[in-house]
Order: C-alpha cells, then sequence, then structure tokens
C-alpha cells in the first residue's frame, strides 16, 4: 500500500508544545502583518501582465483571486493552529493523507517556491533597469537585460544578468545566515504601502483619468478559453501571485488572542485591504493611461503574456508608453503622466523591497527542502548545516542556482503561472487536510476552527481548481510534468530511504530547536 504511511500527529506536536509562545497578537496586529507579507511583486509587476489578459477587467480579476485566497486563509489558519511546525502544507499532509500525498506536496512546493522567486528577481531586475539605472542615464542593452525570444523574451534579448546577479546576491546572504529583522522588514512595509497609497492618490485625481479608457470593460471575456489563460479568469489565475505570502499570518494563530475571533478578522481583514488597494491600484493605472490588451491578428484573443509574438509588438514605437508592455508598470504610469520623479520613488521602493521578497521565498523552499531531507525523502546530505554558518548552504546553494538560471532566461508572466500551479495544488491539499482531520480527529483541540467548514473547504478546493484550469496550458502542463518526475525520485529513492517507512519519527522544532524521536513499528509495504 502506498497511503499506509502517515506520520503520527501526536509526535508532530509533541515538539511543538514546548514552545508555550505567548498569545500577543490581536486582530490589529494580525492585519498589518498580513498587509506587509501580501503586498509585494504582483502589484509592482504583474499589473502589466494581468491587463494584458484582461484589459479593465484586471479589476475583475484582482476580486476573483482576493475571493479565492479568503476561504483557503481560514483553512490554513485551522490546521496552521493546530500543528505549528515547520513545513507548511507539507507536514499538514503528512499527518493527515500520509507520506505519498506529503511528497506530492512537498515536490509542488519546492517548484513553488523556487520558481515565484526566479518571477520577482525579473520583476526586481524592470526596476532596476528602468528606474535605477535609466535615472543615471544607464541602458543597458537588451541582450544583458532580457531572455531569450525563443524562451518568451524579448527579440535580441539573451541574458537577464540583473536578474541572475541579485538571485546569486539573496542566496549568498542566506548561506553566510543574514536574515532580514523586524525592524527593516517593517520599514520596507511603510515603503511599499506609502508608495502605493501614492500612486492611487495621483492616478485617481489626476485630469488624465478618463472613465472611457474602461469600456469595454471585459475586451477579453469573462472566460477567456480553457488552456487560454485570458479573460478576467485567466487574469485572476494570474493575480493570485499577487497575494502569496498570507499564509504567513495562518502560522501565527497560535499567537494570538481570542483566535477564534481575531484570527479570521485579521486573515479577512489583510486580504479584502489588499484586494481594495490592488483595484483601485488597477483602476488608477488603467484610467489613466488606458491598458487595453495587444490582440492577435485575428482579434479573438489577446496575444499570451511572455510570448515572442507580444514581445515583437511591444517593440514597435506605438507601443512605447503601453501599459501591457512595461517592466516596471507602476513607475512607468507615473512617468507617462509627467510625475517622473514620483514615478522613479515608486520604482525605486520596488527596487529596495523586491529583495527581501526573494529572500523569503529562497528561505521557504529551502526549509521545504530541508525538512524533506530529514525525513529521509530527500538524501541527507542534502540537510547538513554549514560548521560556520549554521545554515543548510547545500540546498540552499542548489536552489539559488536554480532560481538564477530561471530569472536569466524566463519572462517574469510565465514564471508566475507556474508558480501559481504548484500553489494552488498545496492550498487544495490543506483544504482537504481540514476535512480529513475534522472526521479523523474531530476531539483533538482546536484554537481556531473554520466556521461552516464543510462549505469553506469544499469552496477553496473549487476555487483552486477553478483559477488552475484557467491558467495558460503550458502552466497547466507543468505541474504534471514535474509532479511525474517527483514521483519517479519517490519510488526510485524516497520511499526506501523515509525515515518513517522505517519507523523513525523524528521532528525537529524550529523554534525550540529540539528533537523528538518516537519509534514505531514500520508499516509493511
Amino acid at each position: 500500500m502506498i497511503l499506509d504511511r502517515v506520520k503520527p500527529l501526536d509526535a508532530i506536536l509533541a515538539a511543538a508544545e514546548k514552545k508555550s509562545l505567548k498569545r500577543t497578537l490581536g486582530w490589529f496586529q494580525l492585519m498589518l502583518f498580513g498587509i506587509g507579507c501580501v503586498i509585494g511583486t504582483g502589484i509592482f509587476v504583474l499589473t502589466s501582465v494581468g491587463a494584458q489578459k484582461a484589459g479593465p477587467g484586471l479589476m475583475l480579476a484582482f476580486a476573483i483571486a482576493g475571493a479565492v485566497c479568503i476561504v483557503a486563509a481560514l483553512c490554513y489558519a485551522e490546521i496552521a493552529a493546530m500543528i505549528p511546525v515547520a513545513g507548511s502544507a507539507y507536514t499538514y499532509s503528512y499527518a493527515t493523507m500520509g507520506e505519498f500525498f506529503a511528497w506530492t506536496v512537498g515536490w509542488a512546493l519546492i517548484m513553488e517556491y523556487a520558481i515565484a522567486a526566479s518571477a520577482v528577481s525579473v520583476g526586481w531586475s524592470g526596476y532596476f533597469s528602468g528606474t535605477v539605472l535609466g535615472g543615471l542615464g544607464i541602458h543597458l542593452p537588451t541582450w544583458l537585460s532580457a531572455g531569450p525570444l525563443a524562451l518568451g523574451g524579448v527579440e535580441g534579448g539573451f541574458i537577464n544578468l540583473p536578474a541572475l546577479v541579485i538571485a546569486l546576491l539573496v542566496t549568498a546572504l542566506l548561506v553566510i545566515g543574514t536574515s532580514e529583522s523586524a525592524k527593516v522588514n517593517a520599514i520596507l512595509v511603510l515603503i511599499k504601502v506609502t508608495a502605493l497609497t501614492a500612486f492611487v492618490a495621483i492616478t485617481l485625481t489626476s485630469s488624465e483619468f478618463d472613465a472611457e479608457r474602461f469600456n469595454p470593460f471585459l475586451p477579453a471575456g469573462v472566460f477567456g478559453g480553457f488552456g487560454t489563460g485570458v479573460g478576467a479568469v485567466g487574469a485572476a489565475a494570474t493575480m493570485f501571485f499577487a497575494y502569496v505570502g498570507f499564509d504567513a499570518v495562518s502560522t501565527a494563530a497560535e499567537e494570538t488572542k481570542n483566535p477564534q475571533r481575531n484570527v479570521p478578522i485579521g486573515l479577512v481583514g489583510s486580504l479584502l485591504f489588499c484586494t481594495v488597494f490592488y483595484i483601485l491600484v488597477a483602476a488608477g493605472a488603467i484610467g489613466t493611461i488606458g491598458g487595453t490588451p495587444i490582440f492577435d491578428p485575428s482579434g479573438t484573443f489577446p496575444l499570451e503574456t511572455g510570448s515572442p509574438e507580444l514581445a515583437r509588438q511591444c517593440a514597435m514605437p506605438e507601443y512605447a508608453q503601453s501599459l501591457v508592455c512595461s517592466k516596471e508598470p507602476l513607475a512607468h504610469v507615473l512617468k507617462v503622466l509627467g510625475f517622473t520623479g514620483i514615478g522613479n520613488l515608486i520604482g525605486l521602493a520596488a527596487f529596495l523591497a523586491l529583495p527581501s521578497v526573494i529572500l523569503v521565498l529562497i528561505f521557504g523552499q529551502t526549509r521545504i527542502f530541508f525538512v524533506m531531507s530529514r525525513d529521509g525523502l530527500l538524501p541527507e546530505k542534502l540537510s547538513s548545516v554549514h560548521p560556520k554558518f549554521r545554515t543548510p548552504h547545500v540546498v540552499t546553494l542548489i536552489t539559488g542556482v536554480a532560481v538564477a538560471i530561471a530569472a536569466a532566461f524566463f519572462p517574469v508572466g510565465q514564471l508566475a503561472d507556474i508558480s501559481n500551479a504548484g500553489t494552488l495544488y498545496a492550498f487544495l491539499m490543506v483544504a482537504v487536510a481540514v476535512l480529513v482531520l475534522r472526521k479523523t480527529d474531530a476531539n483533538r483541540p482546536r484554537s481556531f476552527r473554520v466556521p461552516a467548514v464543510w462549505v469553506i473547504a469544499p469552496l477553496t478546493i473549487f476555487g483552486c481548481v477553478f483559477l488552475f484550469l484557467n491558467l495558460p496550458a503550458a502552466a497547466m502542463l507543468f505541474l504534471p510534468v514535474w509532479g511525474a518526475l517527483g514521483l519517479v525520485v519517490y519510488f526510485l529513492y524516497s520511499r526506501s530511504h523515509s525515515h518513517l517507512g522505517r519507523g523513525i519519527v523524528e521532528v525537529v522544532d524550529d523554534v525550540a530547536g529540539e528533537e523528538t524521536q518516537v519509534p514505531i513499528h514500520p508499516p509493511k509495504d
């Protein structure tokens, strides 16, 4: 039987119970934390990608993606409060559905975090090349600032050198143990929110704002068609990337006062705030300079983001000021409106804030890799710790190089879509895990319980499948292909090397730093 290995939840919780964390957080602190985690690459970089997919319908896309995130967030909150240890959805799946499904989730998360980090690196490159270097009068040649056309890049492009360099620099920081401090992170959150507030205030009150630019509101329709990734729902599947990070709020449930009340307020409140903020940003950008997609020759479908044909069209002079062609969309809008100085400040805000997002994503990926290696599902050499820096240097270096290579050659839209495929699968499995635990371990204490769980969890599952099926075909195919490769690794290596399969459960608590070993009888294959 391949579904017989379920890690005992009591063993996982044994170490977590040693934390004894104080409950100090209220709903307002949770909201601020959520806003800081969520606002980032999606809105600073993918606004142009979403406009190309949906035009003014980008505003509806943000609402759809936000709604799916809200129901998923509630599921995350319940299970994160029950199982507050490292490993995220991978650990949750191991404790509920067993090793096989946990492997598929962990394998998907490895892809998700790494490719998301690549997407953010490409986004940072656009602001670095356009705002920072452009402001200094330096213009990188196309062959050094864009991926090759054959991979969806720009004609004349060969390598995105800034994206490659920032990914490697962040990797080096992680290897030597540099991490974000709370104060630095708070400053970056303030910079991001201030920049977006200024953008909304300027664009919505600009004399250039014209309601006619929203007509037609849905130039590509609500559903662009299966596998096309266009239309309002196709854009929602991409803009889902703009919300990733809210699950970090869920993990704070055990440190929250009155979690049954404050967790949903914090989660839903932060996501609603970001959704409204995102809609206002989209309205300001489209209402001032327009957001009409560039269509294929038949005039039926918007050209696919990251496609060679869109790159050729964007290189033409008539699209020089188009929102859908910009690599630094928010700064670009303000520069077109004549607010060059403020546009440069917004570009500088993105330039300063995005490397911290890359750091968090690579950190998250390496920790998933680390936990899976510690469980014996991947070679234990990968979880070795550097004797001086005390960091998992091997897996960090492997991850960083992979992130840098992807960032160097692929466009941001394609990377975000592929990353979303893995994220949606992980969120779906969390919702399934919540339902499984409600049936198999109904009496276990829960500091937060999803209200109407038999409605909310199925809505999460439906929403994740719905958005997945509206991704571009290439992104949809990437997940099963990556998953098939993972199954080969699992059956040729992981299943026979699994600690659980050999009768050992090890749990290392990420806060207390203590290890719990629980011997069990190995399941019979």
